[in-house]
């Protein structure tokens, strides 16, 4: 049973490691309720790195790369669970949709593999996040990126610039909500306004 009001989705780069104080403000503030009702997808992050070095010093396949990875972006939610105790972990659609607060989502899941979403590099947590949207039937989908992110470009723009997955305008296309990428500039209480 899916909780009341709206629902965003919010992806939260394994790129903003690098910036610990942003990080922990994020997450202090999407448990805050800074996005309302929101399932936060956590990218891979160094876990997500290791999983593509490992695959290219031992040559496994892209499908065994991409399990991996969704368990990379499992690890993250972790250890944003760590940071923010207040956010549940949850690792399915139902579990994220019948959530009442803001919570991580883990796609543990999605190891069994999916029809909708290749198995490649070409889907990340980018792609992942407009996916889990279009999933719960998100109103709107945030990707924080610790990368300035150029106002009004379309998603094939910003796949060309490198800002998201080749696979994001595909995914795109399947999500009738809001799409908005936010890079470090603006303060996460300026994205909704």
């Amino acid at each position: 049973m899916a909780a009341p009001g709206p629902v965003s989705v919010v992806k939260v780069g394994g790129s903003l490691l690098a910036d610990a104080p942003r990080l922990h403000s994020v997450l202090a503030r999407l448990a805050d309720g800074a996005e309302g009702r929101a399932v936060i997808v956590p990218g891979g992050g160094p876990f997500a790195e290791a999983v593509r070095t490992s695959q290219a010093a031992l040559g496994y396949s892209d499908a065994l790369a991409h399990r991996l990875a969704l368990d990379a972006m499992g690890r993250m939610a972790e250890v944003f669970c760590e940071i923010a105790p207040r956010l549940a972990i949850v690792h399915s659609v139902e579990a994220a949709a019948a959530h009442e607060a803001p919570c991580l989502w883990a796609p543990a899941a999605l190891r069994a593999g999916h029809p909708g979403i290749p198995e490649s590099w070409d889907v990340t947590s980018d792609s992942l996040a407009l996916w889990l949207a279009a999933a719960l039937g998100a109103t709107r989908c945030l990707l924080l990126k610790s990368a300035p992110c150029p106002a009004g470009a379309s998603p094939e723009a910003l796949a060309r610039l490198g800002l998201v997955d080749r696979a994001f305008p595909d995914f795109a296309r399947r999500f009738s909500g809001e799409i908005f990428l936010q890079g470090p500039d603006l303060p996460l209480q300026d994205a909704a306004a």
